[in-house]
């Protein structure tokens, strides 16, 4: 996948479902790889994944699966994320599962700052915190462009 860093469109697949990514301009490669590898991992237990979705909120997921009444059941985010919108969010969405996806960074910060914004939240549902290394596009994009990755490949964590 050494090409991957120079194509702005990358229709990648996994566990039977395809999807198209496309790198805008402003995005980094590593974000648009960070969304594309958290629909394959939750792909399987929420087949109903979308990818740069908006779903009427302040708001916009990198991957989410919305509920019958439009309401975020899971949701993905790649890289930067700000403090007021993490607080926003895990504390208004407290059934949803999140996954917050980092490149090549530590996850202890990001899981500190979680744990401390949560702690006097009742939280049904976990938060994963995910790192990616930085031969990961090599690792786990084979030249077809279906993606092959699970949570034993990867570091991460998971708050309850």
């Amino acid at each position: 996948m050494s090409d991957l860093h120079l194509r702005r469109k990358w229709t990648l697949r996994a566990h039977g479902a395809q999807v198209v990514f496309v790198k805008r301009p402003i995005e980094k490669t590593t974000h648009v790889l960070m969304k594309a590898f958290i629909w394959a991992l939750y792909l399987p237990d929420y087949p109903d994944l979308l990818v740069e979705t908006s779903i009427g909120l302040r708001y916009k997921p990198d991957v989410v699966a919305v509920d019958a009444l439009n309401e975020p059941r899971f949701w993905g985010e790649s890289g930067q994320v700000g403090a007021e919108k993490l607080d926003t969010l895990l504390r208004r969405y407290r059934d949803t599962h999140f996954a917050f996806a980092k490149w090549d960074m530590r996850i202890d910060m990001l899981a500190q700052s979680i744990q401390a914004l949560t702690a006097r939240v009742r939280r049904t549902a976990p938060i994963d915190i995910l790192q990616f290394a930085p031969d990961s596009a090599e690792r786990f994009i084979a030249a077809d462009g279906t993606i092959s990755l699970s949570h034993h490949d990867i570091r991460w964590q998971r708050i309850e």
